[in-house]
């Protein structure tokens, strides 16, 4: 059996180290002839994986839709009253134990992007993780991972040519007991997992970085095993090398907080002089089903304690990175694998959804709000949701291109093939938020009428011309009918949305350009 063959058969090979665990999963055919170096800067990005679908209106909150939010959630929504501001915005706030990420908002160091999702989307947690991770469609399947593609890219040859002088540090590290899709090559996994907090210090302390390959007649195989040991053992060395160097200044860490206790590790490792341009740490209990709240007071309970958690390990990350000196040089992002339905259950809790926010952190933000607030219907059912505004591949081709300053054409071979418009969520955009904010108001989609309606309704759409879709969707976010794709002269027109066939229940309709997304709710009787 050749190397490739025992690869392709091989659902993964780990290497184990005392504490610490490395993984190399198998290749993919998939841009198998990719072989281009990025642009190659100093920049890091730290992912933060919320595990479980996390809640997106009770963590930026669209208070200009609290009369309608208040119907449709009356077991968790939280009072107005105590909805932390945010500066600048007086229609939308923030979950009130979201203080650290408040801060930090306040202070012009975040970017939140309104209503992301992607089309057709999928609820199953693992299904719908496997689409964020990889950058595919929801129809697709994918053997390997957005970052993988752009670390190929940056990092040709590996894994058999790593460590080198060039690059001798591993090319991403995640804390957590699973390798993640996000970071599989077209050859290998192209990230190096420490399997625990605990694993990491254990390893710093001098745990055993020795291993042996039993030895056996797949002599090409095992040439390739032995040299994922070795080539583990360095990188374990490099590791442990970093953190007795780094240091941690910010006494903002607090105690028993798990994902803080992750970024710690990764300030550590950066002030360290590791060269890794990628992190991944993760934090779960996002699947709030029942008792999401407290019911006696909806601003507390298993959803508030996770907002809390993430929002002092946030802020505790990025002062460390500022007293380090290295908050120029990283920016991190939170991503969920979807969020939860507008309307609550009977459980105090919420169910698997679409679209929801998410946050990017950094000196290298434009700090604001991306997008509009989510329209709530005046009568919700249990099968609506929120819109999508933004795929979210938008946000990471902004990532590629603003933050890793990879080419357009570098953009869209990490992307799988696909092209995607990026979003002003950095400085080096060139769109700064208020021209983005002009453009968004270019095109318009007025209120349907009549609304309810039973066989048809109208709208009028207006634009400053160009390519324009319109499209209607079910509550679950899935593709019905197109309406309009074509290019369209300046001015307003009206339409006609035929919804004979359709059940009674709420419908969104979504006028497209480019990155802009404008959505009305069409309630049939």
């Amino acid at each position: 059996m050749k190397r490739r063959s025992f690869l392709k058969a091989s659902s993964a090979a780990t290497v184990a180290f005392g504490a610490y665990k490395a993984k190399a999963l198998a290749e993919s055919p998939l841009l198998g002839a990719l072989r281009r170096r990025g642009n190659a800067n100093d920049h890091i990005l730290v992912l933060i994986q919320l595990n479980g679908g996390n809640d997106g209106l009770n963590t930026l909150i669209p208070l200009d839709q609290y009369n309608n939010l208040s119907k449709a959630r009356t077991h968790v929504l939280i009072p107005d009253t105590k909805v932390a501001s945010l500066k600048g915005y007086s229609g939308t706030g923030i979950h009130p134990a979201l203080t650290g990420m408040k801060s930090l908002f306040d202070n012009g160091l975040v970017s939140a992007v309104h209503s992301v999702g992607y089309p057709q989307p999928n609820f199953s947690h693992f299904r719908s993780t496997d689409i964020w991770m990889s950058g595919s469609d929801s129809n697709e399947t994918w053997t390997t991972g957005w970052m993988g593609r752009y670390l190929d890219q940056r990092f040709p040859g590996f894994p058999e040519d790593y460590p080198n002088a060039d690059m001798p540090d591993p090319l991403g590290i995640q804390i957590g007991n699973a390798v993640s899709m996000t970071f599989m090559g077209s050859e290998a996994n192209m990230g190096m997992v420490l399997s625990s907090v605990d694993a990491f210090y254990d390893l710093v302390a001098g745990g055993d970085a020795s291993g042996s390959t039993p030895s056996t007649p797949a002599e090409e195989e095992l040439a390739y095993l032995r040299m994922l040991a070795a080539q583990t053992n360095a990188f374990t060395d490099v590791v442990k090398d970093a953190a007795s160097k780094g240091k941690n200044l910010s006494t903002k860490y607090p105690n028993g907080n798990g994902l803080a206790d992750q970024l710690k590790i990764v300030a550590k490792l950066i002030n360290g002089g590791l060269k890794t341009p990628v992190y991944m740490v993760s934090m779960g209990g996002f699947d709030t089903h029942a008792n999401q709240v407290d019911t006696s007071d909806t601003s507390k309970g298993s959803h508030a304690n996770l907002m809390k958690t993430l929002g002092d390990a946030v802020l505790a990350f990025q002062d460390d990175l500022q007293l380090l000196g290295h908050a120029d040089r990283v920016a991190g992002m939170t991503f969920s694998e979807f969020g939860r339905r507008i309307m609550d259950n009977a459980s105090n809790g919420t169910d698997h959804g679409a679209a929801a926010p998410l946050f990017v952190f950094g000196t290298g933000v434009q700090s604001g709000i991306i997008g509009k607030n989510p329209t709530i219907a005046s009568t919700v059912t249990v099968n609506d949701n929120v819109p999508m505004q933004f795929d979210f591949r938008q946000v990471y081709a902004s990532v590629l291109q603003d933050w890793f300053e990879l080419s357009p054409e570098e953009v869209n071979a990490a992307m799988g093939g696909k092209t995607f418009n990026t979003l002003p969520i950095f400085k080096s955009n060139p769109a700064g938020l208020e021209d983005y904010l002009d453009l968004v108001s270019r095109i318009s989609i007025s209120e349907p009428y009549p609304n309810p309606a039973i066989e048809a309704c109208k709208v009028r759409i207006s634009s400053d011309g160009g390519q324009v879709e319109l499209k209607l969707f079910d509550p679950l976010g899935r593709e019905l009918r197109v309406l309009l794709d074509e290019r369209v002269v300046p001015g307003e027109q009206e339409i006609e949305v035929d919804l004979r066939g359709l059940r009674p229940g709420n419908y969104v309709l979504q006028l497209a350009q480019g990155p802009n997304r404008q959505s009305r709710i069409i309630s049939k009787r």
